[in-house]
This record gives C-alpha cells, sequence and structure tokens, in this order.
C-alpha cells in the first residue's frame, strides 16, 4: 500500500479515516481555502506524483460546496501527476437527476458525472446508485459496491419467523428480493407515485403482508415521507410492526422525528456513507471496511465483482450468480 495516498473532502471525514485505517494508510491533509469572493481552493499536502490517488467525498449537504471541493482535489492531483484518481463517492446526490420526466428539464446526474471526468478522476467508486441507468452516464470506469450484505448481518441470527421484506416502490424491489434471499424471507413491495421531492402516494401493497413484521429496505431516506406513507398502508394490509433498513441515511429535515415517534417503526438501522444525525437510537453500520477491501483490489489490479460472491448476483461473476427464476 506504500503507493497509495487517500484524502479527505470536509463531507466525512471520519469515513475517510476509517477506510484509510482499514487500509493500513495514513489519511493525508487537505488544505481548503476560502477566499473573500467566495472562491474554493485545494491544495494537496502529500506527494501525489506517479501514485495512486483516492479522494474521499460523498456528495451531502452542502451538495454543491462538496461537489465542488472535490472536482477541486481532483484537479489538484490531476497537476500533481497522479498516476491514477479514482474518487471515492460513497453517496453520489445527483443520481436521483437521472431521466427526462418533464419538458426542458436538466440531466444532474449525467453533467456531474461529466465535470468528475473534465476535472481529471480516472475511475470512480460509488455505493448503492439511486437508478443503474446512472452507471452509464460516466465516461470512465465505475466500481458499484453494495451495502445489502452489511444491511443482511444486521438481522442475522435474529427470529424472523412472519417476517417479510418491503421494498417502498417497484422500482427497488429487485435489490429487495436479493436482500430477501440473504436472509431467507419472502417479499412485497408498494406501488408508489411520487407527486413532489418530499410527497409521495403509495396506492397498494403487492405481496402478502397480513400478520408479519417487515423489514422496509430502501436505497435512500431523505425527509422520511415515502417511509410514513409507506408505513400507513402496510398498517392498512395487516402488517404488524417494521423495521427500516437503508444505505443512505440522509435523514433531512423531520425525517427523524417523523420516524422516532412512528408507532409502526421499531428500529432504523442505516450505514455510515453519509454522516449520522443526533440519533442515539439509529444504528449504524460501517461500509468503510468493504471500501477499503474495494480500493486494495484496484490498487492491485484485481477483480472488484469477487466482493459480491453470493451478495449481488447482477455484479458477482456467473458461476457465483444465484438463480433468478
Amino acid at each position: 500500500m506504500r503507493d497509495i495516498v487517500v484524502f479527505s473532502g470536509s463531507a466525512h471525514p471520519r469515513l475517510a479515516g476509517s477506510i484509510s485505517g482499514a487500509l493500513g494508510v495514513p489519511l493525508s491533509e487537505v488544505e481548503i481555502t476560502r477566499f473573500s469572493n467566495d472562491c474554493l481552493q485545494a491544495r494537496l499536502l502529500a506527494n501525489c506524483r506517479q501514485r495512486d490517488v483516492y479522494i474521499v467525498q460523498p456528495l451531502v449537504p452542502p451538495t454543491q460546496e462538496h461537489l465542488m471541493e472535490l472536482l477541486l482535489m481532483i484537479d489538484a492531483a490531476k497537476g500533481a501527476s497522479a498516476a491514477q484518481i479514482t474518487a471515492v463517492i460513497p453517496h453520489y446526490a445527483y443520481a436521483r437527476s437521472d431521466k427526462k420526466d418533464a419538458s426542458r428539464i436538466s440531466l444532474g446526474g449525467r453533467l456531474v458525472a461529466d465535470l468528475l471526468a473534465t476535472s481529471g478522476v480516472s475511475r470512480v467508486l460509488t455505493m448503492a446508485l439511486h437508478a443503474p441507468q446512472v452507471h452509464g452516464f460516466f465516461s470512465v470506469p465505475v466500481d458499484h459496491l453494495t451495502a445489502i450484505g452489511v444491511l443482511a448481518d444486521h438481522f442475522r441470527g435474529r427470529d424472523l419467523s412472519d417476517t417479510v421484506v418491503v421494498s417502498p416502490d417497484l422500482g427497488n424491489a429487485k435489490t429487495a428480493t436479493l436482500f430477501a434471499r440473504l436472509l431467507g424471507l419472502p417479499v412485497a413491495a408498494g406501488s408508489k407515485q411520487r407527486k413532489a421531492d418530499d410527497k409521495v402516494v403509495i396506492d397498494a401493497i403487492v405481496g402478502d403482508v397480513t400478520g408479519k413484521r417487515a423489514i422496509v429496505l430502501d436505497d435512500e431516506i431523505a425527509t422520511g415521507g415515502s417511509v410514513v406513507e409507506l408505513m400507513d398502508r402496510l398498517k392498512e394490509f395487516g402488517c404488524t410492526e417494521a423495521a427500516i433498513a437503508c444505505t443512505h441515511g440522509l435523514f433531512a429535515g423531520p425525517a427523524v422525528e417523523r420516524l422516532s415517534t412512528h408507532p409502526m417503526i421499531q428500529e432504523v438501522v442505516t450505514t455510515d456513507t453519509v454522516p449520522a444525525p443526533d440519533w442515539p437510537q439509529l444504528q449504524v453500520r460501517s461500509v468503510a471496511d468493504l471500501f477499503a477491501k474495494a480500493i486494495a483490489r484496484i490498487h492491485a489490479g484485481e477483480s472488484v465483482s469477487s466482493l459480491f460472491d453470493g451478495v449481488d448476483p447482477t455484479h458477482a461473476p456467473p458461476d457465483a450468480r444465484l438463480p433468478l427464476g
């Protein structure tokens, strides 16, 4: 690991420190300067020449600020003659801007991918993109990790009789099915329509949840509106209680109050792809070791997909894939 250099922006230095610790390399320092005209400047305080540089920066609020920091750090590494520059973006916020579903609308997911490539990044390492097509927005290689194995580990060893995995919408049902298979559980899904950024309608539940406990799996929770709407439908369909599991726990605005006080919700578990809010009851599983293993394999020129053997058949080698029939 002598030729690996790891930097962190200001978005989530704790995760970056955990990743570098798992790699056995020090976290190198970055100097971010804000000038009187509000412009930012990034200076990397470690030698990058002909070295493998990894810059850890999830795109979390203030998202635009952290995105600009990341672009500037990539540019600084490129100017310092880094051999390879990998942007480690545990949460790629603009993945939700992935389709042209209105007239004259921007595609932020593709634009940010273009900005990263233009800044000089060699590769992107991320986790749980909101939609598969976002992967195709990038003109550089992308290694796309999944946290469903880490989240499934949280529930292993429990009595899961009369338990069902529930996806908030049909679009996430495939991932929920993979998660359910890891735990040997059936799966159900909500039929969701999004009316606005913070307003959704779930008008039906596909699958049997009557008399069962639910484990609700989602890729991202922002305000918690979708989860609360889903809880109301699950109760109507006879579900008794629920645990909530998500990869990216942003918990913005009223989310903590909504989820912590809802009578149906017994537990909320997430990962540390983003900084955790001040919520003592929140269960946080670390993905630092998974990112460290991926970085070590990228550096050594080894397969990253083997990390998903038996976990995610869409990424695992053919002989390791679970049957989908």
